[in-house]
């Protein structure tokens, strides 16, 4: 390909507005109003090892082919067939080689792909945080030292997805219970807590720390490390359905924690601080999350692995599942001196998980794996960036469908 050609891609990918702030704007509702055409330059800086996007583009792919090929994905003003999709990211994944330069890496990305800008919050920026696989001790048996119930789906839980009643409810569900008739909300975490699902049989495990065991919800899956040192994986099975409350918002609302100090660190290290506030700190989130057994690493809402560094979550009311975006913002790292630095964090990613509290164009929570630095990441990340989508090209290799 000629650097002329290159240059070409790189410019249609960049409209050139810069310095102009985007005005307040009521909150995208719906997935036409999501993404936008970019009203910044684009700097498509991958700092990734391309041989974790190959893995994550694949994942998507897998799902994908359990779609219809005639499933809609709507990219802001655009909307593109499953297998649309579905053959660009084919086509991206056969050309990204080990070793590939970052601009080598773009150039192909923007061969297939045409960039949209998600409208953010209201401030037009979007709000990036972490998850990671939290490790908790626990045991598959109960005893006075692991007594917390870790629970596996209800038999009498219903989930009802709505979308099969209106199109403007896609990727709604409702979670109850039914009482003769009638359908009702499921037990709180406060009445789950207090034994409403004891004698039932429900119970996969049990875990030494409650507020742990928390945590693993929070991050939606997690490791139990057992007594005689080996591990089993767990992940996110269904929830109760009740809305996610940050407990994180209620301590700073009470003046327990400023707000510039607040993160995961914090709220771990306040609550074993003060255990008798600890239920009562714990139950504001009525939330809570039901478990299963996995066989594989972490796996997101598409039932797929999730792939560390590369995989995020979003709001799957808004955006297209599974399809490739673009995440720039910060990252924390450890710094010799026992503080913590930021540095940038700019990648391809794919948008192949969800979570109760992410929520909006202006939310995005980036998977980080296991370990002290995944940790750590999904603990302190609560920056500004931006974010962008890639819609297929309508003509593959057209340079003028870029900007349009």
């Amino acid at each position: 390909m000629s650097s002329r050609r290159v240059r070409l891609l790189l410019l249609a990918a960049c409209v050139l507005i810069a310095g102009c702030p985007r005005p307040t704007r009521a909150p995208a509702t719906r997935p036409e109003e999501a993404l936008l055409e970019p009203s910044r330059p684009l700097e498509l800086h991958d700092d990734g090892e391309p041989a974790a996007l190959r893995v994550a583009i694949a994942e998507s792919l897998v799902w994908l082919k359990t779609r219809p090929a005639e499933e809609r994905f709507v990219f802001g003003p655009r909307a593109v067939t499953a297998a649309e999709l579905r053959a660009a990211l084919e086509r991206l994944h056969s050309r990204i080689t080990d070793g590939m330069s970052r601009e080598q890496l773009t150039t192909r990305v923007l061969e297939e792909f045409e960039p949209l800008e998600s409208a953010g919050g209201e401030d037009g920026r979007v709000l990036f945080t972490g998850y990671y696989e939290p490790i908790i001790e626990a045991s598959l048996t109960r005893t006075e030292e692991y007594a917390t119930p870790i629970y596996g789906a209800p038999r009498d839980l219903i989930e009802v997805p709505l979308e099969q009643f209106a199109e403007r409810f896609k990727a709604e569900r409702v979670f109850g219970r039914l009482e003769g008739r009638k359908v009702l909300p499921y037990w709180t975490r406060s009445e789950i807590r207090g034994g409403k699902l004891a004698q039932q049989g429900l119970e996969l495990a049990w875990a030494k720390d409650p507020v742990a065991l928390f945590f693993v919800e929070v991050q939606g899956s997690g490791s139990l490390r057992l007594p005689d040192g080996s591990e089993r994986r767990i992940g996110y099975a269904s929830s109760n359905g009740r809305p996610y409350r940050s407990i994180g918002s209620l301590l700073i609302q009470e003046g327990a924690i400023p707000r510039e100090a607040m993160s995961m660190q914090a709220l771990r290290a306040w609550l074993a601080a003060n255990p008798p506030q600890c239920n009562r700190v714990l139950d504001f989130n009525e939330s809570y999350v039901f478990f299963r057994f996995l066989e594989t690493a972490a796996v997101g809402s598409l039932g797929r692995p999730v792939t560390p560094g590369r995989s995020i979550a979003t709001d799957a009311r808004l955006f297209p599942r599974g399809a490739l975006a673009f995440i720039s913002t910060e990252r924390p790292e450890p710094l010799p001196d026992g503080t913590v630095g930021w540095k940038p964090l700019s990648r391809f990613v794919l948008n192949q998980d969800t979570g109760g509290a992410i929520k909006g164009a202006g939310r995005v929570d980036v998977f980080w794996g296991r370990g002290p630095d995944a940790e750590l990441a999904a603990g302190m990340m609560k920056q500004k960036g931006q974010l962008l989508f890639f819609a297929p090209r309508r003509a593959v290799g057209s340079v003028a469908g870029a900007a349009q």
